[in-house]
């Protein structure tokens, strides 16, 4: 009978402890648990003060400040292209010669007849001096006298037309030789040496000229106010980058507003100068524009990963000294990229959180779980 007791009591005490065991585990797990979700990890960055630029973004098209489509004024055989495809040319280069023999025939024909009809002009005009005497003295009637004064002036005027025909013909000369009316870049030959072309036909070669180019684009009519006012003030910047390009954009001179609004579209457009030296713009290409209407200084800047909209607009998670946030109303001057321009709701030096917000609540715990995003580090930037 002891024995039985002694055997039931051992395996009360060995399920006690095992039950509390378990119960001490479970509270362990529970408690580290508990922990976990206290303390949600997130990503921070501190709110700074700097120098955010008022910019409007679009896109536009590049075209070459002077286009030039060359045509032959004279027709006759294309004896010789001076050039090569894509070459570039400056003013008055040398681009065609066509076959000038012909024309220089016409220019010797009329220089002959000039010199004839000086002659003759002379001695018109020397009759015209005879008959004026002898009018005086009464050897000739009146009416032979003006036929004599009017000969010599239709001899005159004759010998103006024939000036004017060897300068035409001297014209038609030069006109053989083309040469480049701009400085610029050729493009595709469309004729071959020994074509046959006719003047004002077809088009030689079109010129393109690319230092400087333009680029051109469009705003709404809304913006407009605005840029005026800015313009202004002083000279504004425009960049200009192609799509996915990793080079740093090209910066011009707003130089063109438009007259007038599309009314198809509401939208104005303008136009900028860029130096392209390094020729990164070429003509028709679309390209990623920036216009830069004022930089804003001393402004109080953070990401705006940051900002979350609620029911009364838009608010920020603070971090608080404790490790723990609290929900702040902001009021948004304006957004530059990535940044968001605080008006009122901010200090500089807080926290913000910027990544992690769905798991946070007013007086939430956090674990940051990165190192904290300085947006004073970034150009313009100070704490």
């Amino acid at each position: 009978m002891k024995k039985k007791i002694i055997i039931v009591a051992t395996m009360a005490v060995g399920l006690c402890c095992i039950l509390a065991s378990c119960s001490s585990k479970a509270q362990e797990a529970n408690g580290s648990n508990g922990d976990k979700e206290k303390a949600v990890p997130v990503t921070v960055a501190t709110v700074v003060s700097k120098a955010v630029p008022i910019e409007i973004t679009t896109f536009g098209t590049v075209q070459a400040q002077s286009s030039v489509q060359i045509k032959a004024e004279v027709s006759g055989n294309l004896t010789r292209v001076h050039f090569r495809k894509g070459q570039y040319i400056k003013t008055g280069d040398l681009l065609f010669t066509i076959d000038p023999r012909s024309y220089k025939a016409a220019l010797d024909q009329a220089k002959a007849n000039l010199m004839r009809d000086r002659a003759l002009e002379e001695n018109y005009l020397l009759n015209a001096e005879r008959s004026k005497e002898l009018l005086r003295k009464g050897f000739i009637s009146q009416s032979d006298n003006d036929k004599a004064q009017t000969d010599a002036k239709a001899m005159s005027a004759s010998v103006r037309a024939d000036e004017a025909a060897v300068i035409n013909a001297r014209l038609q000369v030069e006109h053989c030789s083309i040469r480049s009316p701009i400085n610029g870049k050729m493009g595709d030959l469309l004729v071959s040496e020994g074509t046959l072309i006719k003047a004002n036909d077809v088009t030689l070669v079109t010129i393109n000229q690319i230092h400087p180019i333009e680029v051109f684009f469009s705003i709404p009519q809304a913006d407009l106010p605005s840029v005026r006012t800015y313009m202004a003030q002083e000279k504004l910047k425009v960049r200009a980058s192609l799509p996915k390009d990793s080079r740093p954009p090209e910066e011009g001179d707003l130089f063109f507003i438009d007259n007038a609004v599309d009314k198809s579209t509401g939208t104005v457009k303008l136009g900028a100068l860029f130096k392209n030296t390094q020729e990164a713009l070429w003509p028709g290409q679309f390209v990623n524009v920036t216009l830069v209407l004022a930089v804003k200084n001393d402004a109080i800047v953070m990401p705006t990963g940051a900002l979350q909209s609620g029911r009364d607009g838009k608010f920020v998670f603070v971090v608080k000294p404790d490790k723990t946030v609290e929900v702040r109303p902001v009021t948004i001057d304006m957004t530059a990229g990535m940044e968001a321009v605080i008006q009122q709701g901010l200090q500089i030096g807080e926290l913000v959180v910027t990544d992690g917000h769905l798991r946070l609540a007013p007086g939430a715990k956090i674990e940051i779980k990165a190192d904290v995003k300085d947006n004073a580090k970034t150009p313009g930037g100070r704490s």
